[in-house]
């Protein structure tokens, strides 16, 4: 017999173990022979990480997969890996080397270091597959991956020298994010965007002598302008005026009247006193402002472009940690001839820090007379999400991957349905991205990761490849085909046995999302023709938030297409469909994030509900292009929903219900059992199909209603009298349908709640029984037995009782008071239903007697059942006046409510303004509110009826 009550803190984690030692999870156990293979790589996580509510829903819905396909006979593997994450494991460990007061990376070397990083790792990293885990993941544990493992290295090396070497990998000078704390590039996804409340600067710089130009300063109310006034000088704006100093340029648009005749002459610089052009370009914004926009090439994104169809040069005045250089700035110089007193301003500048130089550029504007006005800007400022600091796009020479070339395909495997996104909407976005993609930075100033395979000639030369001793031996061949200096420097060299000192290796490292890109394949044993690869390649589904889309999804796919081929030479996708979920947000729809203090931490969540309640909580939530907003609240609900089969399953042993071998449920005699039998077909059908078209909360919902309402709700209520009865064939056959249920029942939850199903389904084997095999590797369910007369009619009898229950709770009748019912307009088939089922029906329903008449009684509710209405006269059961009374009143109130919400919402200030989350809360309000109101409005319709 079951305990009374489901402990899942005791329970989870000896499942785990069952599984663990059972080996349960490994590709292919429990497969099929000949089986089809589905295969799904997880998104790894940081090797820092700890599990947050995105990685629990997103592995949630892999966990779903792929037990639903372990149960269906399929070869399955789920490979499980990490993410080695450069900057956040350096971070980690120079932090940790800091505490502990040893030296610092750069006093112990490199070497040194990565041997500290690989200590950590051992002792600290990755404690988030042991967090995936309690989950209930069910990854074949033993393939676990990690992107600076020695395969995967490999694999990076393959990719990098053949990329380099079909000119699809290149070095070029560009602007990268840089973090001036951590001294790095990073991508786009390491910038996080700010609101700072700043200032916006409008700065005057003066014309070349002898120009000037009629600036519009008064307009009639159509805007033309009526007075002028003549400038010799520009106002631009900026948020940054410490950029000014490399300022190259001045851009405005081409159609801008105010500016036309200044297009090709000069501004000179404050300052600096550089000559730099106003240049015409699409760019500036004529409604903007001035109109008139500061070109800081080696400084801004925007500028940059511009810089480049301008032809501006680039001037970089900044160091890698964000100070001032001017005094050796040969970029800055180039053109200059300073007075003694601007070398000594400049002075002044050498070595600031970038805010505090911003400052001093606002005060020497000022005294200059060359400070227009100041306005208060709030605005967003790009910061590093590690580094915590503004990052500075900064003009620098990076390895870089023509991604628009590798793109191409990977346009052309969605467009052409190869690939699909699921919702579909989602792949907007990623040819959005694709269609307007730039080269893809890929080296990181750090020592933690892949160490770039490129080694540079005494002469700059650079050679890629696989190995030192190649490119040494490419070096050499290269030195000594070309007459020269070089040829006599490396003859001496290897004469002199030192060929040691011909090359340096190039000191960066690859970004993190490099190694991942090649996940898919590299995880299954590439560049080795592993059986893994040709078994589980192509893989099936990846599972994937949509902030990732094109740092990730797009860069599989580029790099799956490039490489991976199948016997014809076609390229091969890394999968055929991405799934996106939405994020997971906090019960009032906000982003959660430790500023706000609202994050939700899930092992909290499963130490307090457990992981089935936890899970079930995000399937059931988790619709097609809808955030989760997630309530503690139903987290415990959906513990009840656990609970409930739990209490349905001891009932049922209490009653006999155990085994059910042998049991054909094509045999069953009952109307019941045929019922039940009918509605779990139709719910194995609907399940199926659900989880198979990735509708995750479709398949939980079917089930939730399945196991709640019509087995626990009604089946075992109507069972009650047959337990009781003397009929021992109907009570046998009660009993074996009762238990076959329960175990299609635990199959269908199992990818939901796999760790307290896998416990009934071992406790409920039967008598000092065993079952022949884990849960996890039983068979998925079939649907059976279809009798839809036999469920159109306990489904009547259910609407039947639950209108009258529903008639009784609006019309406040007393629970305990029994009704009489009159059937009016009944046909023979339902005057034979009301008969069979007479005493379910007034033990249910609370109604005695059921009597037959022609015509609706005076004071009575009405309830529709079929072609016919079931009449409950409640003149003697409660105050129709009163009644009627305090349903006006509800009503009133709600449509109080009603009113203010539409009100705002038809305030286009307020749905403009205010946070999207807020709008929608009210919209959501709304919708309950009309529920609320038609519900109120068909119990006033029964008073009415029954006055």
């Amino acid at each position: 017999m079951l305990d009374k009550t489901y402990d899942s803190a005791t329970t989870e984690p000896k499942i785990a173990r069952i599984w663990d030692e059972a080996d349960a999870f490994r590709a292919g156990a429990g497969a099929k022979p000949g089986a089809d293979s589905f295969s799904i790589v997880i998104p790894p996580p940081n090797v820092t990480g700890s599990l947050h509510m995105g990685h629990a829903l997103n592995n949630t819905l892999q966990d779903v997969m792929v037990r639903f396909e372990r149960m269906r006979g399929k070869d399955v593997l789920w490979q499980p890996g990490m993410d080695h994450a450069g900057i956040a494991t350096q971070m980690v460990v120079e932090r940790k080397l800091a505490q502990e007061r040893l030296p610092g990376r750069r006093e112990m070397g490199r070497e040194a270091f990565i041997d500290k990083v690989w200590e950590w790792k051992s002792e600290s990293g990755g404690l988030i597959f042991n967090q995936l885990k309690r989950l209930g993941a069910s990854c074949d544990w033993s393939r676990e991956r990690f992107t600076m493992d020695e395969g995967l290295s490999r694999a990076v090396i393959e990719v990098f020298v053949s990329l380099y070497k079909e000119g699809l990998i290149y070095k070029d000078k560009r602007l990268v994010n840089w973090d001036p704390k951590l001294l790095t590039a990073i991508s786009d996804l390491e910038v996080e965007q700010v609101e700072v409340k700043g200032n916006l600067w409008h700065l005057r710089y003066p014309l070349e002598e002898g120009v000037t130009y009629r600036h519009p300063v008064a307009f009639d109310a159509e805007g033309r302008p009526t007075e002028w006034e003549v400038r010799d000088y520009l106002v631009v704006a900026t948020t940054r005026p410490e950029t000014m100093l490399g300022d190259t340029g001045v851009a405005v648009h081409p159609s801008d009247e105010r500016y036309r005749d200044l297009v090709g002459k000069h501004v000179v610089l404050p300052i600096v006193g550089r000559r730099i052009p106003i240049v015409a370009d699409e760019y500036p914004d004529p409604e903007a402002g001035t109109g008139a926009v500061k070109m800081t090439p080696a400084h801004d994104f925007n500028d940059f472009e511009v810089g480049r169809r301008a032809g501006l040069r680039a001037v970089n005045i900044l160091t890698v940690d964000g100070r001032v250089t001017l005094a050796e700035n040969e970029e800055f110089l180039e053109g200059l001839t300073p007075s003694e007193m601007q070398r000594g301003l400049w002075e002044q500048f050498e070595g600031l820090d970038r805010f505090e130089a911003r400052k001093l550029v606002v005060t020497v504007f000022e005294e200059g007379g060359y400070l227009d006005r100041i306005e208060p800007h709030t605005h967003m400022v790009p910061h590093g999400d590690r580094g915590g600091v503004p990052i500075e796009p900064r003009l620098t020479e990076q390895w870089y991957v023509d991604a628009a070339t590798l793109a191409k395909p990977a346009m052309d495997s969605v467009r052409e349905g190869r690939t699909n996104f699921v919702p579909k909407n989602w792949e907007k976005t990623y040819f959005e991205w694709m269609e307007n993609i730039q080269p893809w930075c890929i080296s990181r100033q750090l020592w933690w990761g892949h160490q770039i395979p490129a080694w540079y000639g005494p002469d700059g030369q650079v050679f890629v490849e696989k190995t030192e001793e190649e490119a040494l031996h490419a070096a050499i061949q290269h030195y000594l085909a070309h007459e020269g200096p070089m040829k006599a420097y490396v003859e001496d060299l290897l004469e002199n046995f030192r060929p040691g000192e011909i090359l340096t290796r190039d000191e960066d490292v690859l970004d993190t999302w490099f190694s991942s890109a090649l996940w898919p394949f590299s995880t299954l044993g590439w560049p080795d023709e592993t059986p893994e690869l040709a078994r589980y390649y192509q893989t099936d589904v990846l599972v994937t938030g949509f902030d990732i889309i094109f740092f990730w999804v797009a860069r599989m796919m580029m790099m799956g297409l490039h490489f991976m081929k199948d016997g014809s030479g076609n390229p091969v996708e890394p999968f055929h469909t991405v799934y996106v979920h939405a994020l997971v947000r906090d019960k009032n729809g906000q982003k959660m994030s430790k500023s706000k203090g609202n994050v939700i931490d899930p092992l909290e969540l499963i130490d307090q509900y457990g992981a089935d309640s936890l899970r079930f909580t995000l399937a059931i939530m988790a619709a097609q292009g809808r955030d989760v907003k997630l309530d503690p609240a139903r987290i415990a609900g959906y513990r009840n929903f656990g609970t409930k089969l739990w209490n349905a399953t001891r009932f049922a042993e209490m009653n006999g219900a155990g085994g059910a071998d042998g049991f054909v449920p094509e045999a069953a005699v009952l109307t019941l059992n045929r019922w039940i039998l009918t509605e779990l077909s139709r719910t194995i059908a609907d399940v199926t199909t659900a989880i198979e078209s990735y509708r995750f909360n479709e398949a939980a919902g079917s089930l939730y209603r399945f196991v709640w309402n019509s087995f626990c709700d009604w089946y075992l209520e109507l069972l009650k009298p047959v337990f009781a009865s003397d009929d021992a064939s109907a009570k046998r056959e009660s009993q074996a349908c009762a238990a076959y249920v329960l175990d299609e029942i635990y199959r269908l939850l199992h990818p939901f709640m796999p760790f307290m199903t896998e416990e009934l389904w071992a406790q409920t084997a039967g008598e000092g029984r065993r079952r022949d095999t884990l849960l996890c590797h039983a068979a998925w369910p079939a649907a059976g037995l279809s009798d839809d007369a036999s469920a159109e009619e306990i489904n009547w009898l259910i609407d039947l009782v639950s209108g009258i229950r529903s008639a009784r709770a609006e019309m406040n009748v007393p629970p305990g008071a029994v009704a009489p019912l009159v059937v009016v307009g009944a046909n023979a088939l339902t005057r034979e239903r009301f008969s069979r089922h007479v005493a379910a029906i007034g033990r249910l329903a609370r109604v005695e007697p059921i009597d037959f008449a022609d015509a609706a009684p005076r004071g009575s509710a009405q309830i529709v059942a079929g072609e016919a209405l079931a009449c409950l006269p409640l003149g003697g059961l409660i105050d129709l006046a009163a009644e009627t009374q305090r349903l006006q009143k509800a009503d009133a109130k709600v449509e109080a409510e009603r009113a203010r919400i539409l009100g705002k919402l038809a305030n286009k200030k307020f749905v403009t303004n205010a946070k999207p989350e807020l709008v929608e809360a009210e919209r959501e309000r709304l919708a309950e509110l009309d529920v609320q109101k038609a519900s109120l409005a068909t119990a006033l319709a029964r008073l009415e009826g029954a006055a």
